[in-house]
């Protein structure tokens, strides 16, 4: 993955064939063109979970067409990062009993979630380009 330094305040990630792109919000200086960085982070958690959730009730037949996922974000003020990340998981009434604790288990197989609860080291270095 490449990441380059772009206009204002715009950051992009290249890797494989796509572009990611983040900015940050008028507030912090950016032309709020993209989500910021953080937001993406916070978006990946619950994208994760989700395809999990998918690919859970995919392998059942389960429609997934009304399934939600509401995450919501506890911020510590001091830390300035989150205390606490929930994902409701908004199921049909019509989705099978016997599978709603099964689906639970699904999103908690998540990578992004597992990333977090079990952290890599991060290496910072620099290097000269010719």
């Amino acid at each position: 993955m490449t990441i380059t330094l772009d206009e204002g305040k715009v950051i992009t990630a290249h890797h494989q064939n796509h572009e990611i792109r983040t900015d940050q919000p008028l507030a912090g200086g950016g032309q709020n063109t993209a989500p910021a960085p953080f937001d993406l982070f916070l978006a990946s958690i619950g994208t994760c979970a989700g395809i999990y959730i998918k690919s859970f009730c995919n392998q059942r037949n389960i429609p997934t067409e009304n399934i939600r996922i509401i995450q919501t974000i506890d911020f510590d003020p001091q830390k300035r990062l989150p205390s606490k990340i929930t994902l409701d998981i908004q199921l049909p009434s019509s989705f099978p009993e016997k599978y709603k604790s099964a689906v639970i288990n699904a999103a908690d197989l998540c990578a992004v979630k597992r990333a977090i609860a079990d952290p890599p080291v991060f290496e910072l270095l620099t290097s000269i380009q010719d």
